[in-house]
């Protein structure tokens, strides 16, 4: 991917909105690899299987968070209950590769307040973000 607009890095600092935790039609589920489905599980205290069953749905074999309305449902007085078990997805935002071209990164911070933010997120760790992000996406 061409990184010529975010080189020299961007800044990102979350704002806590949790506005990147409701669905805008163009992202979907927040989908889950075995791996995410533990960690939650974990956060929750439920063994993996339960927290399957209660909490996931599968489409096209995939698994995802079931949906209960735009907000995601660890989404609580717009934070999220399960951070530190957060699935990659929620964990690598906005770095997502969809997210990087310069057009959709103007897209990104029409509704993100953490886009301008904060300290420069060095290209480095960007790139971290998105190569996390692939190997969760190649996992599924």
């Amino acid at each position: 991917m061409s990184r010529s607009w975010w080189r020299d890095g961007v800044r990102f600092a979350c704002q806590g909105s949790g506005r990147c935790c409701v669905s805008r039609g163009a992202y979907g589920y927040v989908y889950l690899t075995l791996e995410d489905r533990r960690r939650l599980a974990a956060i929750l205290g439920m063994p993996t299987r339960q927290f399957t069953r209660e909490h996931c749905a599968q489409t096209d074999g995939l698994f995802h968070l079931k949906e209960t309305g735009p907000e995601c449902r660890f989404l609580v007085d717009n934070r999220c209950a399960v951070y530190e078990g957060r699935p990659t997805q929620c964990r690598t935002w906005p770095f997502w590769p969809e997210n990087m071209p310069a057009r959709a990164w103007t897209a990104i911070a029409a509704f993100c307040p953490g886009v301008g933010k904060g300290a420069v997120i060095p290209a480095e760790r960007i790139e971290a973000a998105l190569d996390e992000q692939e190997r969760s996406t190649a996992a599924l």
